[in-house]
């Protein structure tokens, strides 16, 4: 990243600004996926900034905005997070063709209502993030896709979501998808209260080992 940040930053042509939106939206995903929402938020922010007016590449826009909104989730603003997927939104039905956006709404969209205690509306979201993702080549699209949807499930069918939660598990496991790993164990344990088989503390600490950086579980 820090490569990255060197090489895009005195960037002149249109590829230059695309590539630092994205160096940045990248960035702050690797933040957020370790709890550290706030600080993630700046690089989101510096994202948009970067190619929020450019015309002809609404996808670092939208990567930039739907990170945003998953920010103010984490940060407790779930109005402000609404608001900036509907300006996703807007660019998305204005373009067209955009499947990882699209997926990537639906995700943000599910947990923003996840977080707002609507269980059937996240579920929806989950729902048609699973159908995008099925037409992908991503095997992460389609794994976080089904984490959502098992998690939209604790609402109304707790033993169908520590099922659905325990496949992805495996499949985590299977394509050494730590992060995903980790969060579908927190499911698990969280729901079930039983752990699973790496724990999701002893998940943790191998991510921390390869180089992430968890915030500590209470």
């Amino acid at each position: 990243m820090d490569v990255l940040d060197r090489l895009t930053a005195g960037f002149s042509t249109h590829s230059d600004r695309v590539l630092a939106s994205l160096s940045a939206s990248t960035r702050a995903s690797f933040l957020r996926q370790s709890g550290r929402h706030a600080l993630a938020s700046t690089w989101d922010g510096r994202a948009l900034a970067i190619v929020g007016g450019l015309p002809g590449d609404p996808e670092a826009a939208c990567d930039a905005l739907t990170g945003l909104a998953a920010d103010a989730l984490g940060c407790g603003r779930l109005p402000l997070g609404w608001r900036l997927l509907a300006q996703c939104r807007a660019r998305l039905d204005a373009e067209g063709g955009l499947w990882r956006q699209e997926i990537r709404i639906e995700w943000v969209s599910a947990e923003l209502a996840l977080a707002g205690g609507d269980f059937a509306r996240a579920r929806r979201h989950a729902e048609r993030a699973v159908e995008l993702s099925a037409e992908s080549e991503s095997v992460r699209h389609r794994v976080k896709s089904d984490l959502l949807r098992s998690a939209a499930l604790t609402g109304t069918d707790a033993s169908a979501a520590v099922k659905m939660a325990a496949d992805v598990f495996a499949r985590c496991r299977q394509y050494g998808l730590l992060p995903l790993a980790w969060a579908s164990s927190l499911l698990i344990e969280g729901v079930s209260g039983e752990r699973t088989s790496p724990s999701a503390r002893e998940i943790g600490d191998l991510i921390a080992m390869r180089g992430g950086s968890l915030l500590p579980l209470s």
